[in-house]
């Protein structure tokens, strides 16, 4: 078993202990099913439990010990975990200066842009898991067909709230900045700002459907 410096045993091999109060756990495909069950079930010892690709870091209260409970629900077989999230509608302009990759993905998918279009809309997609800037949400759920990998060269400004595809996921700008992803439309949501009770409009968990415009 790992162990950080105080002792305390990790129950699996493959977990790993971040500093002094995180352990990351792989999770592999599971990722958002787990991060629900564990947020549903609300370890008292956990502080914040926060998802990425492929695992979840657990971050301890201070003082506070892995609980023998925790470490068996994280290795059990996950039942069905119905998401408790919120749906969010976000109303997409698709193609045009906003979307230069647009036709390009198209053409690589065998479509007609509407087509795409369509294909991209039709979907409800699960916010997987927050990262790369604050509030950028990682939508699992898109269309293999839609799959495409990052550009090669990335775009030195990508402008707040463009709607993107990189690799399997899909995604949205929240702020302008530099950014490797297909550029497929622009959204007017606000998807992150300091000034809220809640900063990031989209939680993991959170459901996205795309409404064009």
């Amino acid at each position: 078993m790992a162990k950080r410096s105080t002792g305390q045993p990790i129950a699996s091999p493959d977990w790993r202990w971040i500093g002094e109060r995180g352990v990351r756990v792989p999770t592999g495909t599971a990722t958002l099913a787990r991060y629900e069950a564990l947020t549903a079930y609300g370890f008292p010892e956990i502080e914040d439990i926060i998802p990425a690709d492929g695992s979840i870091l657990l971050v301890l209260r201070r003082g506070a010990v892995l609980p023998p409970a925790l470490c068996e629900a994280l290795q059990a077989p996950l039942p069905g975990v119905a998401s408790a999230g919120t749906l969010h509608e976000i109303a997409v302009a698709y193609g045009g200066a906003a979307g230069p990759d647009l036709p390009a993905l198209a053409r690589q998918a065998g479509l007609a842009v509407d087509d795409y279009v369509d294909r991209h809309a039709a979907v409800v997609y699960a916010v997987a898991f927050l990262g790369f800037q604050p509030g950028f949400p990682y939508l699992r759920g898109l269309p293999s067909a839609l799959h495409a990998g990052r550009r090669a060269s990335p775009r030195l400004r990508v402008p707040a709230g463009s709607v993107a595809i990189g690799g399997a996921y899909a995604g949205i700008y929240p702020a302008a900045g530099p950014g490797g992803w297909q550029l497929i439309g622009h959204a007017d949501a606000v998807l992150f700002d300091a000034a809220r009770e809640a900063p990031a409009l989209l939680r993991p968990g959170d459901r996205v459907r795309f409404v064009p415009r």
